[in-house]
């Protein structure tokens, strides 16, 4: 399956180098650039990528606000932050604003490529500073409405990293059923990503989080 990616940054050298190194990879397309917020959403909307790779930093409108109104019109685009910050701030935003992954720009390619594979797939992608950073910051939700057993055991695999196709193999249940469970696990603790669920996963000891 051929992944679609929409790369978002103000430096067309940095767009050049991104494009270049990811068309070395078979299972990549680069379906379009943006130099802002404000092009990444038009191009979301025209294009319907797989994957954004989103600078947070650019002028006219930022990644985080940008982020936020790709997630919430086009849910099935999942967005990496792809910065060379990591204040607080930032991260949290991100992620707040529905981002999957958050990586730093001195990113290896290899591992660059791993967390495009993993977006694709819904999976959460941190690097390790940033969820050091982000579970100093987490707030768990205040009275969340109560999970059942098997919405904690999909919270659980979801905050491992695990995809739904392998979510619904290691419980035994079907793909919309587990599509359904998260559903109903966003809805409960108020978050819109797997990343903040995750987060919330790990601020109740449910899973490890990789730290600095």
């Amino acid at each position: 399956m051929t992944i679609r990616l929409l790369l978002v940054d103000d430096h067309g050298v940095v767009r050049q180098g991104l494009k270049m190194y990811l068309r070395g990879e078979p299972d990549f397309e680069v379906v379009g650039e943006a130099a802002n917020g404000l092009q990444a959403i038009d191009m979301v909307r025209e294009l319907k990528p797989d994957v954004v790779l989103m600078d947070l930093l650019m002028p006219g409108m930022n990644g985080v606000d940008a982020t936020a109104i790709i997630r919430r019109e086009a849910p099935e685009t999942e967005v990496i932050a792809l910065t060379s910050v990591l204040e607080d701030q930032a991260v949290v935003g991100a992620i707040r604003a529905g981002a999957i992954g958050y990586l730093l720009k001195d990113t290896d390619g290899p591992e660059l490529i791993r967390a495009i594979h993993a977006a694709s797939e819904g999976q959460v992608q941190l690097s390790p500073q940033a969820a050091a950073r982000l579970m100093r910051e987490v707030r768990a939700p205040e009275s969340p409405e109560k999970l059942t057993e098997r919405e904690t055991d999909v919270l659980r695999l979801v905050a491992q990293g695990l995809a739904n196709k392998e979510i619904a193999s290691a419980l035994g249940i079907g793909d919309k059923t587990v599509k359904t469970h998260i559903s109903n696990i966003f809805g409960k603790l108020g978050v819109v990503s797997r990343t903040q669920a995750a987060l919330y996963a790990a601020s109740i000891g449910l899973v490890d989080l990789p730290r600095e």
